[in-house]
């Protein structure tokens, strides 16, 4: 018997972090994701995790940044509204699965922390997980670019990313 769980947007997270000049980090998140994961039991061992991230919600601090990361010249997110992910297998605390991103797909390997299964003070079991990777954007087509005078770019081609999600046993009726 399969096992369904829902995301907890409110104790779930999208993060983003890629170099900026060479010198410094640049952070972002989605504001707007969704994610499920079902399993055949409370440790997960055969558990499958799909997740979307709506690209309008890009939000980085900066509303001039954000709109040219919506652009062509990066996500295109009138032609591809989303990013998406589906995992594939679990084993060893990796999470292998395809990340798609501008209508491009690619494997990908997660790194996981599973952080265990609870039940909170209302009778819900709950469960947390940290999965972190880094993909390069380039491969997505997300191919902007300038070149600084000293030689280095605007922006890594390396996007390092942790998605951090409660999920929320769904009840049996």
């Amino acid at each position: 018997m399969s096992i369904k769980w829902n995301v907890d947007k409110a104790h779930s997270e999208v993060n983003f972090k890629v170099k900026h000049m060479v010198i410094s980090t640049v952070s972002g998140n989605f504001l707007e994701f969704d994610a499920s994961a079902e399993s055949t039991s409370e440790s997960f061992e055969t558990g499958t995790f799909s997740f979307t991230a709506q690209i309008d919600s890009i939000h980085t601090k900066n509303p001039q940044r954000d709109e040219h990361l919506k652009s062509d010249d990066f996500f295109n997110a009138a032609d591809f509204p989303e990013l998406k992910f589906t995992s594939e297998k679990w084993s060893g605390g990796n999470l292998n699965g395809a990340i798609t991103i501008k209508g491009v797909t690619q494997p990908i390997t997660l790194e996981v922390d599973f952080g265990g299964v609870i039940t909170d003070p209302y009778g819900n079991q709950r469960a947390g997980f940290e999965f972190s990777g880094q993909i390069k954007r380039k491969e997505f087509g997300l191919n902007w670019d300038a070149v600084m005078e000293s030689g280095g770019v605007v922006v890594s081609d390396n996007v390092k990313f942790s998605v951090n999600l409660e999920f929320i046993k769904e009840s049996v009726k």
